[in-house]
C-alpha cells in the first residue's frame, strides 16, 4: 500500500464494522416458532394464528427463549404483548369484513335481479299461453306453416297435440315460482 492510500483505508474499516453491525441487527428481526410436525420455523412474518403462544420462540425486539427455558414471567410477558386489544376480536379485519359485506350485497341483489328477470318472462309465457288456449277452444280456422315452409290448416289431432302442450306451459308458468336448488 502507499502511503498516500491509508487514510481511506483507517475511515473505509470503521464504516464496514458499522455497516455489518447494523445489519446485523435487521437480520435477526425475524419469527421463530414451532410448526405442527415440531420443526422450528424463521420468518419475517408473523406465525399463522394456529400457532399457540407457546410455540413462538422469538418475536423481533425480544429475545430469543429456548424451549423449556422460559420463566413464567417471561411467558406472561409474551403473552401480554401478543394479545390484541379486547375490543377487536383476534384475527378480524374490519376492511375485509367491509368487503364480504358488500360482495354478499352484490350478490344477493344479482340473485333478485335474476329471480325478477324469471319470475317476468315467467308472467309473459303464462299470458301468452292463456291466449293461445282461448284462440284453440274458440273453433277458429288456424294455419301453421310446416317443415318446408307451406302453409297448413290445424286438424283435430295438431289441436289436441297443440292444447296439451299449452296446459303443461300453463301448469309451470302460471303457478307458483319453483323452489330455487
Amino acid at each position: 500500500m502507499h502511503a498516500d492510500h491509508a487514510p481511506i483505508f483507517r475511515v473505509r474499516t470503521p464504516l464496514l464494522a458499522l455497516t455489518l453491525v447494523l445489519s446485523a441487527g435487521a437480520a435477526s428481526a425475524q419469527w421463530m416458532w414451532v410448526d405442527a410436525q415440531g420443526h422450528k420455523v424463521f420468518s419475517d412474518t408473523p406465525p399463522p394464528a394456529t400457532v399457540a403462544d407457546k410455540d413462538v420462540l422469538k418475536r423481533p425486539g425480544a429475545p430469543a427463549v429456548s424451549p423449556g427455558t422460559e420463566t413464567a414471567e417471561a411467558t406472561e410477558n409474551q403473552a401480554a404483548a401478543s394479545k390484541p386489544a379486547p375490543d377487536v376480536p383476534p384475527g378480524r379485519d374490519d376492511q375485509l369484513e367491509a368487503r364480504k359485506k358488500q360482495a354478499e350485497a352484490a350478490e344477493a341483489a344479482k340473485r333478485r335481479a335474476e329471480q325478477e328477470q324469471v319470475a317476468k318472462a315467467r308472467a309473459e309465457n303464462c299470458e301468452r299461453a292463456k291466449r293461445a288456449k282461448a284462440t284453440l277452444a274458440s273453433g277458429v280456422r288456424i294455419a301453421t306453416t310446416n317443415a318446408k315452409g307451406e302453409r297448413e290448416i290445424m286438424d283435430d289431432q295438431a289441436r289436441a297435440t297443440e292444447g296439451k302442450r299449452l296446459d303443461q306451459i300453463v301448469a309451470s308458468d302460471c303457478g307458483p315460482m319453483p323452489a330455487a336448488r
